[in-house]
């Protein structure tokens, strides 16, 4: 999740496999024509991959086969499908979409299947209904944006910068600006889910020697004269269909130079040509982070989260 603060603002195509049941009570067709399974699934329908449900689809973490990641569960009612996924981004999730009416008891089934540490998340209006009517569940916290895209973006271009993957050294040197400005990030060097990170140094060398997007940033300087790291991001818990931005992070003093969009473009970039989507979770106020996201390709749905009381 990308969130207010001392941070910055901003915080090719893999198939997934039909799915098919592993119990099998009977299909049904919807008003609409659609035909829908019932029951426990080994994989996510062609409806839900191709849909604009791209949180279903992280949350799935299925392999590049198709199949559900470890310990991950889906199943469906009806027009709805609940995807539980253990120690996702730093939580036990349920990514669920769908009618209220066939949504409220397949999320009432899930949880009692996996427990009360699971926390159901979707469009603010079904997380709603979900409170309104499963006993126990109340508001996970504030309203937030699931942000998507299948469109590789622009590049931002940063005079004086210098924007690339990390190697081990620039991971350490990331690692402060957690320590120091977002504690609090899910996303850190080292942790289970995170991939790799990009950065952006200032190159500090006045004939604007080493300067360029996409080079290699190493330990201590990025331009082996006087670099310093000044905002990073991080390709987090990506999957088979959908790659997510995390771990946005900004030393103040550069806060307002674009710098938390530039690497956040480039890690998009990255994630949409080797997944074929980009996601990213923002919290609903953070306007100027929406905003940016909405400059780079990403359209913006409002989301929920519920969990269980006590």
């Amino acid at each position: 999740m990308i969130r207010r603060g001392v941070r910055s603002g901003y915080g090719g195509r893999t198939g997934c496999a039909t799915g098919t049941r592993k119990q099998a009570p009977e299909d049904r067709t919807t008003a609409e024509g659609r035909r829908v399974r019932h029951g426990e699934l080994d994989g996510l329908d062609q409806a839900d991959l191709q849909g604009d449900t791209g949180h279903l689809v992280w949350a799935a973490q299925a392999t590049p086969e198709g199949r559900p990641g470890p310990g991950v569960r889906i199943r469906r009612r009806g027009t709805a499908t609940a995807v539980a996924s253990p120690a996702l981004s730093g939580r036990d999730r349920i990514a669920v979409a769908g009618r209220p009416a066939d949504a409220v008891p397949l999320v009432r089934e899930v949880l009692a299947e996996v427990g009360p540490t699971y926390r159901p998340f979707g469009d603010a209006e079904l997380i709603d209904a979900l409170i309104r009517e499963i006993d126990g569940l109340e508001p996970g916290g504030a309203p937030f944006h699931w942000m998507e895209t299948r469109t590789a973006p622009e590049p931002v271009h940063a005079p004086g910068l210098r924007l690339g993957w990390l190697d081990a050294g620039g991971e350490r040197q990331a690692q402060t600006l957690f320590d120091r400005f977002f504690p609090g990030s899910y996303a850190q060097p080292g942790r289970p889910g995170v991939r790799r990170w990009a950065g952006v140094y200032a190159t500090e060398r006045p004939d604007g020697a080493g300067e360029g997007d996409g080079e290699r940033a190493g330990d201590g300087d990025a331009d082996g004269g006087g670099g310093r790291l000044l905002a990073v991001a991080a390709d987090a818990w990506s999957a088979a269909g959908c790659g997510l931005l995390a771990g946005v992070v900004a030393h103040p003093r550069a806060r307002g130079r674009g710098l938390g969009a530039a690497v956040s473009a480039f890690v998009i970039d990255a994630l949409v040509r080797r997944y074929g989507r980009a996601a990213l979770m923002v919290d609903a106020d953070n306007t100027p982070a929406v905003r940016a996201y909405e400059r780079a390709g990403m359209r913006a749905r409002l989301f929920g989260a519920a969990g269980r009381a006590g």
